[in-house]
């Protein structure tokens, strides 16, 4: 069972609050999505911080239910 962009972005915005979250289905499998995410949350972190945090939001769903996400982060201008 695949999961929705909608529940992606849920997900990241109950940890990220502030968060602009951009869902792309890239296949339209329901499998395969990109997401950028814009969070003042990850100033001063490292590219694999931020990405930590996005994984940490989804709660083990990466490799599960998601099976692939093209990950993008960036901190507000």
């Amino acid at each position: 069972m695949a999961m929705q962009a909608n529940e992606i972005e849920a997900m990241i915005k109950a940890a990220l609050p502030d968060a602009t979250v951009e869902i792309r289905d890239l296949a339209g499998d329901g499998d395969h999505y990109a997401a950028t995410v814009t969070s003042a949350a990850f100033r001063g972190k490292s590219r694999v911080q931020q990405h930590q945090m996005v994984y940490a939001a989804l709660k083990g769903q990466m490799g599960g239910v998601l099976h692939a996400l093209a990950l993008q982060t960036e901190v507000p201008a």
